[in-house]
């Protein structure tokens, strides 16, 4: 062998040691980061407290993709998130590893399926997914010219007996809007027709107004026994107990509505209040007619002011313990214009003859004084039982099931 060989064969051994040696270095700086980032996790979920009996994990991260909000299972029970801040939809598999299903929406929010149809509601309507394959054809629009700007983020869901519901929120904190489909909820029939509560005939278009009075009602669920129709609403900021008053932290609590065909629900004119359950009470501040609080319907359980509870979910097909399977469980996103922050939670809302009775708290830990490092959205009952939740601060989905 000449020199020149031998010199190259040598350069080649070094060559290879250096390559392992930097491919080891390089796994022992992943395994390290993968470690570090374990550890953080698992620090992070230490600060949530958990009922005895139960225990809460992170299921995915996709805050790469962008920041979680609504929930919902496609036919195979796999989860869909929508992301409304990147315009996309995910589709997690049982590891939680996410696959993109749907791109370059317009703020997608709500999610559910018509069939093997998957609707995605945006801010100026909702498009359906065909059905194809093991996913879902391009988007096409199916309900078109619902208003923005303001409360613009809407909830799409399939009720029980197959009629398409939407929520609208509000343009403002507290008006009387122009648009008389702002603050309410929306009915459809499957084929997309408005199918409000008041029955048009004649020239007149039917509406699809099914209830008003709602300043913005993302959240909402049908009870699994009697099909009542519940939704989470956010009442008005920056509110006060008397005319030209100082601002009350307390005012108005946040309401959970059962929700029935052409009632007013009392925005922006009343609120209920913890103490005086089944009674509205009109906003000093902001007066209607005379009897526009006796008139309106109150609601069928006050929640802690400006927590701002979003997603709720029935627990009746999960596995959790027995005694909470008749209960409901909502995610408060959190306040922003409190002394004291308030929500930041999961509370667990105890039904008793099928009728909410009184909210506990399930999952706290996320607001550390005053700062929040987290904050849920939505929650819902998973193929295999057990209770997921999405976080739009963190871009987590938890999944909450018990120990035993």
């Amino acid at each position: 062998m000449t020199a020149a060989r031998i010199q190259i064969s040598a350069v080649s051994k070094v060559s290879r040691f250096l390559f392992i040696g930097l491919a080891g270095l390089c796994m022992a700086i992943g395994l390290h980061y993968a470690m570090a980032q374990t550890q953080e996790v698992n620090t992070a979920l230490a600060k949530l407290e958990v009922p005895a009996g139960l225990r809460i994990e992170r299921f995915s991260d996709v805050s790469h993709w962008g920041s979680p909000r609504m929930l919902a299972l496609d036919a195979h029970g796999r989860l869909l998130v929508s992301l409304s801040d990147t315009g996309r939809v995910l589709r997690l598999d049982e590891e939680g590893k996410a696959e993109i299903i749907a791109q370059g929406l317009n703020a997608p929010h709500g999610l559910a399926l018509l069939g093997e149809d998957l609707l995605v509601a945006e801010q100026t309507g909702v498009v359906k997914l065909a059905r194809q394959g093991e996913g879902w054809a391009a988007p096409q629009p199916f309900i078109r010219n619902l208003p923005s700007g303001g409360h613009s983020l809407k909830t799409v869901k399939v009720s029980p007996d197959g009629y398409i519901f939407i929520n609208v929120g509000s343009s403002c904190n507290v008006c009387v809007e122009d648009n008389p489909v702002r603050g309410t909820l929306l009915r459809y029939s499957a084929d997309g027709r408005p199918a409000g509560a008041l029955l048009t005939v004649g020239r007149h278009a039917q509406s699809a107004i099914w209830a008003t009075g709602l300043r913005n009602s993302q959240g909402f669920i049908w009870h699994p026994d009697t099909g009542d129709m519940f939704a989470t609403n956010n009442g008005a900021d920056n509110r006060s107990a008397a005319k030209n008053g100082s601002i009350h932290d307390d005012l108005p609590p946040e309401h959970l509505n059962k929700i029935e065909a052409g009632k007013h629900y009392g925005w922006p004119y009343c609120w209920g209040l913890p103490d005086r359950p089944g009674q509205l009470f009109q906003d000093p501040n902001f007066t209607g007619e005379p009897d526009i609080c006796q008139q309106a319907q109150a609601p069928a359980l006050t929640l802690p002011a400006h927590s701002t509870p979003i997603g709720i979910t029935f627990l009746a097909k999960s596995r959790l313990p027995a005694d909470m399977q008749q209960d409901a469980v909502i995610a408060l996103h959190g306040s922003w214009n409190r002394k004291q922050p308030s929500g930041y939670a999961l509370l667990r809302v105890q039904f008793r003859n099928q009728q909410p009775v009184t909210a506990v708290p399930l999952v706290s830990g996320w607001l550390e004084g005053k700062q929040a490092w987290g904050r849920p959205v939505d929650v819902i009952v998973g193929a295999d039982g057990w209770l997921y939740v999405s976080d739009d601060l963190t871009g987590w989905i938890y999944r909450i099931r018990s120990t035993q």
